[in-house]
């Protein structure tokens, strides 16, 4: 990697934050945004469109038995642990003390469960995020490809990337309906149609100039649009970034 794409990674103080749902929009059949308000959320800080914080829901009793943070990351009581999730931080407004975090919908799971039935005036525990992997802006052209569950992240980055930057934006959803309108143009997929994503993103002309890959599916998967982008279309391992966001069954 070239000093000029030198990615930089920032440590961020943990902390656990207790928030209230301010308001709940559904963005799409299976997409809702829950928006956290609260003092707790002074001094949060997400440097990355793909931060991620965690999120912690009640136990099969109930009750909350919620970590706390010491050197040595975090430390429970006795007994059954409040299960997490990784979200990323769709959008944090420091003014208004407000954080939205997107859900996909998907019918099991405690972070599912919990924000298909949220209402104003809920509560719920986030912790982080830990840290932040900024990737530079300097790169001449971004390529962007998730499957729903990325899409905070892409959106976000989106957002954020300065208007001069190329960007090549490819999401599968699981049906048109599951589209959303995003700050630029998005190359939509859904599963059963020709061609796929991943026989789309093997047929992309490679940009020209320093291009920086960026992608975020099922964990299999990622491992294997990496090695796909890496071995088998030679692009530099650090210019790129797969990641699993979730694993199937």
């Amino acid at each position: 990697m070239t000093e000029r794409h030198a990615i930089t990674r920032v440590r961020h103080p943990l902390k656990m934050r207790r928030l209230e749902v301010a308001r709940v929009e559904n963005l799409t059949p299976h997409m809702v945004r829950v928006t956290l308000a609260g003092p707790d959320l002074e001094g949060f800080v997400s440097a990355a469109p793909d931060d991620h914080v965690k999120l912690f829901f009640a136990t099969s009793d109930g009750s909350l038995n919620l970590p706390t943070f010491g050197d040595n990351g975090p430390v429970y009581a006795d007994g059954e642990h409040s299960p997490s999730r990784d979200y990323t931080p769709r959008r944090h407004d420091p003014i208004a003390n407000e954080l939205d975090i997107d859900f996909v919908i998907h019918g099991d799971g405690p972070a599912s469960s919990w924000a298909e039935t949220a209402r104003p005036g809920d509560v719920l525990h986030v912790g982080g995020p830990r840290g932040s992997m900024v990737v530079p802006d300097d790169y001449d052209h971004y390529v962007l490809v998730g499957d729903a569950t990325a899409l905070p992240a892409i959106g976000r980055w989106l957002e954020e990337m300065p208007a001069s930057r190329e960007v090549t934006v490819f999401v599968e959803v699981a049906s048109p309906a599951e589209r959303q309108t995003l700050a630029r143009d998005v190359r939509w997929f859904v599963p059963g149609e020709s061609p796929t994503l991943d026989e789309a993103l093997a047929a992309l002309p490679i940009p020209p100039g320093d291009t920086f890959w960026w992608v975020a599916t099922e964990s299999k998967r990622a491992r294997a649009l990496r090695s796909l982008l890496v071995e088998t279309r030679g692009i530099d391992k650090d210019w790129v970034k797969a990641t699993g966001y979730w694993q199937a069954a």
